[in-house]
Formats: C-alpha cells, sequence, structure tokens
C-alpha cells in the first residue's frame, strides 16, 4: 500500500503554486511512486490566495498562519515557500512538530540563517529538501554521469552563469526580493545560488573565491496588495530604495584544482534566463543552458576535419524525462523538474532513505556565499569555510 503524505505549503506564491501543482500531478506521471500525495492545508496571508488554493489547487483547506497548518495532525510534510526571511521561524515550527520539510532555497536571507534552518533540522532529526530544481534536469544528470565516467577527462576549469532580466526594468516593483529585511542578499542569494549548487553537483567543493558586486538600479516603484515578482508600477509612482545587490561576479579555486567564473545578475538586458554552465576538461566539454533545458551541448577530442560541438536532445531515454514526453526530442520544462525534485523527496520520505540536496547541501552553497560576501569588503581571496564548524 502507497504511504499517504499529507502536504502543507506555506504561501502560495510563484514556487508554492508550482510545488502544488507538482504534487496534483506526480501521481498520473509515476504510477510506481511508493506514496500518495494529498493537498491538506495552504498558508498564506492573502485572502485572495487562500481562495484559489481550496478553490482551484484542492487543498482541503486553507489559513492565514503558518503555525497553524504545520502543527496540523494531518500533515506529514511542509513545503517552505514564502518570502526568505519567513523561512527559519516557519522550519523551526515544523520541525518542532515533527514534519519533513522541503525549503526553497536559499533557505533564509543570510549564510547565517541558512546554519540556524541547518543546525535545527539537525536537532530534531528532520528530513530536509532543498529546492535546487535544475539539479534535476535530466540532461544536468547526464553531464554529470559523462564527467564521472571520465569522457572530458580531468576537469580543468568551470564556467557558471546566471542571467535573468526579472530585475532588468526600473519600473519594476519594489516587492520582498529588493528589501534586505524580507529577501537578505540578492542575486548572491537569490540566482547565484543555482549556479554554486550546479557546479557542487558537476564538479565538487569550492575552497576559495574573490569577487565584487553592484547595483544598476537604485530604487523601484513601491508596490500595492500582494505584488508580484514580476509586476510593473509607472513613472509616477513613490520609489523605494533598493537594498540588495542587483549583479556580483566570482572566481574561485575548485578543491579538485579545477579554476572557475561565475557571474549573476537580475538586471542585465538580453538573457533572459540564462542559467548555464560550461566545464572544460582535458579531453572535451560541456555545455547547458536553461534557455535551451532540452539541449546539451558537447564537445570530445577527436582528429579529422568533423570537429565540433554535438548537440545531445533531450529524450525518454535519459531519467525521469519519459514520464512528461515520449521519444526523442519532445522537450520537457521548468515545472517537470519541480516534479522530478518533489517525486524524489516523497519517495524518500515513503521509503526512509535520505534525500540529496538537503539543508547540508545548502550550507555548503552559503559557505561560499559567505566568502564572497567576505571578499567584497578585504578585496582578496578569502577561503570557503564550512559554515557548520
Amino acid at each position: 500500500m502507497k504511504k499517504r503524505i499529507g502536504i502543507a505549503v506555506l504561501g502560495l506564491g510563484w514556487m508554492g503554486q508550482a510545488h502544488s501543482r507538482a504534487a496534483l500531478r506526480i501521481s498520473s506521471l509515476f504510477p510506481d511512486a511508493e506514496f500518495k500525495p494529498e493537498l491538506v492545508v495552504c498558508a498564506d496571508v492573502e485572502q485572495s490566495r487562500r481562495d484559489r488554493a481550496v478553490n482551484d489547487f484542492g487543498f482541503a483547506r486553507a489559513v492565514a498562519g503558518f503555525e497553524e497548518a504545520v502543527s496540523a495532525k494531518d500533515v506529514d510534510a511542509v513545503w517552505v515557500t514564502a518570502p526568505n526571511m519567513l523561512h527559519v521561524p516557519m522550519i523551526a515550527a515544523a520541525a518542532a512538530a515533527g514534519k519533513a520539510i522541503f525549503s526553497e532555497k536559499p533557505i533564509g536571507g543570510t549564510p547565517a540563517q541558512t546554519v540556524e534552518a541547518y543546525n535545527i533540522a539537525k536537532k530534531h532529526s528532520t528530513p530536509t529538501g532543498v529546492g535546487y530544481n535544475y539539479l534535476w534536469s535530466p540532461l544536468v544528470i547526464h553531464a554529470r554521469e559523462l564527467i564521472k565516467s571520465g569522457a572530458i577527462g580531468r576537469v580543468t576549469h568551470y564556467r557558471g552563469r546566471f542571467l535573468s532580466m526579472y530585475g532588468s526594468d526600473e519600473l519594476g516593483l519594489l516587492t520582498w526580493r529588493f528589501k534586505f529585511a524580507q529577501a537578505g542578499y540578492g542575486v548572491t542569494s537569490d540566482i547565484l545560488s543555482h549556479s554554486v549548487s550546479l557546479a557542487h553537483f558537476l564538479v565538487g567543493g569550492i575552497s576559495e573565491v574573490t569577487g565584487m558586486k553592484n547595483n544598476t538600479i537604485t530604487h523601484r516603484p513601491l508596490p500595492s496588495g500582494a505584488a508580484s515578482h514580476y509586476g510593473r508600477g509607472k513613472a509616477t509612482d513613490p520609489k523605494g530604495e533598493v537594498e540588495n545587490e542587483d549583479f556580483a561576479s566570482m572566481l574561485c579555486n575548485f578543491e579538485n584544482g579545477a579554476t572557475g567564473t561565475f557571474e549573476t545578475s537580475r538586471s542585465m538586458v538580453g538573457p533572459e534566463s540564462q542559467n548555464a554552465f560550461e566545464v572544460y576538461g582535458t579531453e572535451g566539454s560541456l555545455s547547458w543552458n536553461l534557455e535551451k533545458l532540452n539541449e546539451l551541448q558537447f564537445y570530445k577530442r577527436e582528429e579529422g576535419v568533423n570537429t565540433g560541438y554535438k548537440t545531445i536532445f533531450g529524450g525518454d531515454r535519459f531519467p525521469f524525462h519519459g514520464a512528461f514526453a515520449p521519444g526523442m526530442a519532445n522537450a520537457i520544462g521548468f515545472e517537470d523538474l519541480v516534479a522530478i525534485e518533489d517525486l524524489n523527496f516523497m519517495n524518500a520520505l515513503a521509503t526512509g532513505s535520505t534525500y540529496t540536496p538537503g539543508f547540508k547541501e545548502a550550507v555548503d552553497v552559503v559557505s561560499v556565499q559567505q566568502a564572497l560576501i567576505n571578499s567584497w569588503t578585504s578585496r582578496k581571496w578569502e577561503p570557503v569555510v564550512d559554515l557548520t564548524i
């Protein structure tokens, strides 16, 4: 008999909706899953979102306070999808109530808060998961297998970047993501965390870093009501100050001797959602870009006149892909990756196995972020120190 997993979602914004849809889809996509998800309760301070949770998503009920949701006896696992600065109190309440916890990254808004959440979960022996969903792209998994097999030789250099336009409009609203008290740091928490998690997944740990930050849009229109991450104001609207970074770059050395460069921005015009990596080795290289989620570029050193990158298209010969689309080169999308990560998290809960990435992997990512932040002040190379020690 399949294990029932009662779900609470804390915050029905973009990612709360994505995880809710994933829970609704998983049983039909993966009939062999070890569990049966059930949307029990959604917590959100906005009445309109509570109404949507029940009427559109099928939650059994919706409440205003997260405390009521995480303490409910019919809830087994909690998804934390609220603004960053609410993560730690939500995680603390859920862990104390004995619930498993899946949190969207970066877990809190600062490295110290991520460590605090990790320590809370460790104290309560809480099963945890983190939303580094791009690790679950079938072609990213294939890239990792190619690297492990020696297909590109010894890795010598890694280039990671996440360049997005979501903050490039000067009339884009001053939502919580731009306020330190609600989001913490800017792009280094929001999207560089994805780049570093991919680097850890593909190449391994980072030993030292140096870097810089910048702001290109210093003030934005003030929002009213439940403003969207992509909402837009008017030039005549009152404005407030942006309190965290729009751009950051980083040089690094990996523990295995490879070198690396990273770049992240929410305000560049052109790259709409360019979460990408290039891995270079002594015998070849690999390249992947979220904007072309279903394509992996592979270069192999060889003789002759027909050298060059080969495009490997996604398809049902790769893990998980066939649940969404059969055959070759039939595309999957972003929310399919969310469904894959939620499948694996809940399968781990059902079988009693350990899910990764969990809160420890999140600490590994913010340990790199903290070293980068340190370098902004010192203007020197900074060692990456495990923040749990």
